[in-house]
């Protein structure tokens, strides 16, 4: 009989060891997979032969190339791959921060155009690795949090800045705080938050654990899971961790000098049922480094 690990009793079958390097998560269990698209196959996220390149001449580096994805509806979806992939690419193409892409962009039915306007901006939003960078350090916590609501024209901006921050676990008192007053933790709720303000359907994840200490980490993966239960979410995630992939994401997209070599369930990626060399090297290259002595 296989050992089931303490921390992951809701998954079967067991996950293997190196799935466990965050702590206490509860994303088997929190998340109902299945019925967030059961009921809703259409594509959320569409991304068709896409390619973009920088420089000119002898200087051309082509950063995409060819790169297919579909994201149903309530799904969420990982994007693996060593640094220089790519992953962080995709996501600023669909976010509006590049331009000059070639191929076909869509986010809930609507086409990506390359000038993009406001209505794009209310459907996604882009969470960033480093919460302390991504914040006005001369602004409050409220500034933060009113300034998409201005730009858009929203109204009743205090009830919907005390709302959000409710979502993400933060009470009202974290108003009027600038960042440096702060945890790391704290300050990634907030740029949750701020992602959260204009109601999107979708959100852009880029790596939004890896500058978090690991106990830190579950919580903000666990507020994730909750918030994508409880709204409906579209996730499009980057990361390195695989163990974060296996426990948060439905599939998963390899990345290699700008192609995707492979997709696959989040289930196969635990169960070793990868069949591209190079996505085996990656599963490897994470056991390996779970096997290290420490201190």
């Amino acid at each position: 009989m296989r050992r089931v690990i303490p921390t992951l009793k809701a998954c079967w079958p067991p996950c293997p060891a190196w799935t466990t390097r965050v702590p206490a998560c509860r994303f088997c269990n929190a998340i109902p997979f299945g019925s967030l698209t059961e009921n809703a196959p259409m594509a959320m996220i569409t991304v068709d032969s896409l390619n973009l390149s920088f420089g000119t001449g002898p200087a051309l580096n082509q950063v995409l190339r060819d790169v297919n994805l579909q994201v149903e509806q309530g799904q969420s979806f990982g994007l693996v791959g060593e640094s220089g992939s790519g992953k962080t690419t995709v996501l600023r193409c669909l976010a509006g921060q590049y331009h000059h892409w070639s191929g076909a962009l869509s986010v809930a039915s609507q086409t990506v155009q390359r000038k993009l306007d406001a209505s794009h901006y209310r459907t996604v939003q882009m969470v960033f690795q480093d919460p302390y960078a991504s914040l006005h350090p001369r602004h409050t916590i409220d500034a933060a949090l009113k300034e998409p609501l201005s730009i858009h024209r929203i109204g009743d901006r205090d009830r919907r800045v005390c709302e959000v921050l409710n979502k993400v676990g933060l009470n009202e008192s974290f108003r009027f705080r600038y960042p440096h007053q702060l945890s790391g933790g704290q300050r990634q709720r907030v740029a949750i938050a701020r992602a959260l303000i204009l109601e999107p359907r979708v959100l852009l994840l880029d790596e939004p654990t890896s500058a978090l200490d690991v106990s830190v980490q579950a919580e903000i993966l666990n507020l994730l899971a909750d918030l994508r239960r409880q709204q409906g979410l579209t996730y499009l995630m980057v990361t390195h961790d695989l163990g974060v992939v296996a426990h948060l994401c439905d599939r998963v997209a390899v990345m290699q000098q700008g192609q995707v070599v492979e997709t696959l369930d989040s289930s196969q990626l635990i169960n070793n049922q990868a069949r591209h060399e190079y996505s085996r090297l990656l599963i490897q290259a994470s056991r390996d480094m779970d096997l290290r002595p420490t201190g």
